[in-house]
This record gives structure tokens, sequence and C-alpha cells, in this order.
């Protein structure tokens, strides 16, 4: 470690921690004494890793008046520090929740520690009224409001969507315990709720309606996260060595309409192990998310340009997951670009860097196949392929592919009718090696289904479904339309691919090749 260095936090989310062992930190006290001067109930919705629990610390220490972990910090010198506040802080991340009665186990425990941390006596059981007891005895014991912090609000719903009977009572659970905010607001200062998801005022916030929600707002979109700033001026020690364009592609793009941010985790991972890799996608992405896409037969070939309402990705809730919101939400895809239409705000969703790009793509082909190995084996070797335009191993290469999907995926469903499922699978091998894809590639004649740039030579696919034998017509529509056009003044080779699908036999029947 060179002088100028200092320790990664990786994984730490205690601000004392990191303010007195030499690690590196990121000021985001400017925005919280923003937060506290212009407001007192929030809520914040952010993707798992982003940082929020090591946010909801900093608060705590700040509100109990720790003046000396916030020396040269930009709140240091407009806070009053004589000021010492009462902080309850409440965190789900400790448990999973998919068993009924874990939510209310992990609930008391946490009441019964602040009972013992203030010195307040327990005189209920249902944990509402134990909560109202500690905010109306403390405030009362110290002559202060109280703060009320609580992180990872909708883990215990979240961890319980595989059952939701369990989901459902969480949730109702849930709904009565935030309630208390609202009913004992003279006895609170300030209060923050964090989570992954935003649940509907309707089903959990019903009875806290108060919140405001800074998920969207541009002025705290860098409340968790790293900037580029933050990457060139606070981690400059370790950027040697690195490309920078490439630390943008891998692992910026996060938006929340602001500026754009990096993922924490990613980036602490990079600068240790050096090398570029999947590091958020492979700490956790819920088999419930693959599956439900599977499930509603939603095209990869969509995911990059999914079309949402403001009202469709502020509201989620057990009966009614809308996929936009759920891929939003859980940080798979962000915001690429906003359209007013009327009074309604609409949202283009896209992947927000290569290692979600690649990553998902990835985990969809393997439930899929079922066969991680086999997987692997045909991913490199499609790039084997490409690299020498092996057009005849690629046709084998797919038809292949399609003969391992279990039979069990075309049952209950029409999905082998449909261009989009077969040019999905097309999209998700190209996706999963982080190659340069376009879908729905606009030209002035028409729309290609999907090009593919790589290794200085364009390809440019056309999907058909027949019924049983080839038409045709796939690299037919290829020619009329001079789609090649495009890409010629790219000087680069060009190779029109007609792909057909049979109905039938649930493969491709025709992968006809021309230079264009």
């Amino acid at each position: 470690m060179s002088p100028k260095q200092k320790k990664l936090p990786i994984g730490i989310q205690t601000f004392s921690e990191i303010r007195q062992n030499n690690y590196y930190y990121v000021d985001k006290s400017n925005l919280a004494l923003s937060l506290v001067q212009n407001g007192k109930h929030y809520f914040l919705s952010r993707p798992r890793r982003f940082g929020k629990s090591l946010l909801l610390d900093t608060l705590k220490e700040l509100f109990e008046g720790n003046e000396q972990l916030f020396r040269g910090l930009a709140v240091h010198e407009h806070w009053d520090w004589s000021v010492h506040y009462p902080v309850l802080h409440f965190s789900f991340g400790r448990k999973n929740y998919s068993q009924s009665q874990s939510l209310e186990e992990s609930l008391h425990q946490q009441l019964t520690q602040l009972e013992r941390d203030f010195g307040v006596e327990r005189t209920f059981n249902d944990a509402g009224g134990r909560f109202a007891d500690l905010l109306e005895t403390i405030s009362a014991k110290t002559q202060s409001p109280i703060v009320v912090l609580i992180d990872e609000y909708d883990k215990p719903i979240l961890d319980a969507l595989y059952y939701p009977e369990v989901a459902r009572l969480n949730r109702d659970f849930l709904r009565g315990f935030y309630a208390t905010i609202k009913d004992y607001d003279a006895h609170i200062k300030f209060s923050f709720l964090t989570g992954v998801s935003k649940f509907s005022k309707v089903s959990l916030f019903s009875g806290l309606n108060n919140l405001y929600d800074i998920t969207l707002d541009p002025n705290y979109s860098t409340l968790c996260g790293y900037t580029d700033l933050d990457i060139d001026q606070i981690f400059a020690p370790e950027l040697e060595g690195l490309d920078r364009q490439e630390i943008r592609e891998w692992y910026n793009g996060y938006n929340w309409l602001g500026e754009g941010v990096y993922n924490p985790f990613d980036i602490l991972q990079l600068f240790k192990r050096r090398e570029f890799s999947n590091y958020w996608f492979e700490t956790g992405t819920p088999t419930f998310l693959v599956n439900l896409l599977f499930q509603r037969q939603i095209p990869t070939l969509q995911l990059d340009n999914l079309l949402s309402s403001s009202t469709m990705l502020s509201s989620f809730d057990v009966e009614d997951i809308a996929t936009e919101a759920l891929l939003f939400q859980t940080g798979y895809l962000t915001i690429k670009n906003t359209r007013k239409a009327g009074s309604q705000t609409f949202y283009q969703l896209g992947y927000p860097n290569r290692e979600v790009y690649q990553s998902l793509n990835e985990s969809l082909l393997s439930t899929l196949t079922h066969d991680r190995s086999a997987q692997t084996r045909q991913t490199l070797r499609l790039y084997e392929l490409l690299l020498v335009n092996d057009f005849q191993g690629l046709k084998q290469l797919f038809h292949s592919f399609f003969a391992s999907i279990p039979y069990a995926w075309y049952t209950n469903n029409t999905i082998q009718q449909f261009e989009g499922f077969y040019a999905s699978v097309f999209y998700s091998y190209f996706a999963a090696l982080g190659l340069d894809v376009i879908v729905e590639d606009m030209t002035n004649l028409g729309r290609i289904d999907m090009t593919l740039k790589f290794n200085s030579q364009v390809y440019i696919f056309e999907f058909k479904v027949v019924e049983i034998v080839p038409e045709g017509h796939a690299l037919q529509q290829l020619q009329d339309r001079s789609y090649a056009d495009k890409y010629r003044s790219l000087g680069q080779p060009i190779y029109l691919i007609g792909v057909e699908f049979s109905k039938d036999s649930r493969n491709l029947v025709a992968f006809a090749v021309e230079t264009a």
C-alpha cells in the first residue's frame, strides 16, 4: 500500500470504523444535512449493496452528536454539536423471513435491546405497543424528540415472495408497526426508511402516508453510490493500471433522474482484485426474478428497452408485481430516458452497464439449460466460431442448444410460436459474452431484428417462425430492405443471416448466410 492509499471498506457498514481506521470514505454528509434541513420523514429505495446501511449509520452518528467522526466533512461547520438526539435504529437485514414467525422474533429482539439501551421497562406485548412506549418514554426522559431509522424495511416481504401467504402476513404486520411513526409524529425529530422495493402506499404505507419518497429526486440521486468525480478524486490512488473507460462501461450507469453512479461494492472489489468481473451480480441475484421473467415470457430482446410509467415504477405489492418495477427497483434495469406526456411521466429502462447486461443474460441461459457446464462450453464455442466465421458450426451449435431445452418449457404456453423466444436465445448467448448487440435496429426502410458488431465485422440477423419447413423469407427480407446499407460506411465485412424456426420441431430449420 502506497502512502497515499487507504484501506478499502469492503463489507463495512459502520461509519465510526471507517472514519477511525484510515478507510476511504466518500463524503455524503452535505446531502444528509440537506435532508434534515428540508424535511422530516423520508423513504429511499436503492438496490442491494449500494450503501444504504452505511448511510443510516452515518445519520445515527450525526444525530447522536459524535462530532469527532465528522471533522473535515462537509457537515461539520453547519451542525449544532451541543444537541444530542436519541436514535431508535431498526434493521431487518440480519435474518431470513421466509418462515412466518421470523419477523416477529426479529422485531421483538430488537425492541428488547432498545429497551435495555434506554432503560425502558417492557409494559406491552405487541410490537406496535412496545414501539410506541419507547417513543413516549424516551422522549419524556430525555426531553428531546427521537430519530427513527429503519434499514431494509421490506426484506421480510421480499424474502417471502416464494411464499405469498407468509409475504402477506409479514406485510400486514409491518403495516401496523410502521403506522406508529405517523401516530407518534409529535415525539419524532426525523425518520428515514430504506429498502430495495417501493411498496405502494395502499399496501404497506397506508398508515404512513407522510413519507417523502426521495428515490427519484434528482437532488438526492447520488446519496448512495459513487460518482465519476468520487472515483477520480477519492480513489485516485487505486486507478493505476486500470482502464478508466473500461471501469465506466463495466460498473457505471445507475440513474435515478440525476447524476449517474457506480455500485460501491463493484468498485471496491475491482480495486482489491484488480480485474473486471461480475462482483455485484454474483452476490445474490434472486432465482425468483429469473423464474418470473420466464413465467411471463418476457423476451430478453426487450429488456434493454422497456417502457414504464412513473406510477408503475413507484408501486409494488405481493399480489401485483410489475416486471418493470421489479427489474428497476432491484437494480437490473435503470432509467435511460424520460418523456412527459400530458400529466404523466414515462421512462425508458435499460441495462445500467456491462456487468448486468452480460450476467443477467448468462443467468437466464442457465435457467434454460439446467446444465452450467454445457452452457459454459457452448458459450466458449460460440466465441471461437465467430472468430473464424464458421457459419455451419454456428448453425449446428444453436441447433444443439434448442434441442437441449427441456420439453417442459413448452407446456402450458405457446412460446414456440413466437419469434421473440428464439431470437432471445441468440441474443442472450451473444450478450453473455458481453458482445455489442443491437436489437430492433432502425433503418430508413424498416427495423433489423438484431445486429452484432464483433471483430471489425457486422452480422445482421432476421428471425422468422414457420410451420414445418424453411420458406426463405428471413434472408429475403434482409435483401429486399437493403439493411446492410446502414453499415456500409464502416468499411467492414457485412453478413446477412436469415434464421427460420419451426413451430413443429421447436428448432431452427434454416440458417442462410450471404455476404452483403
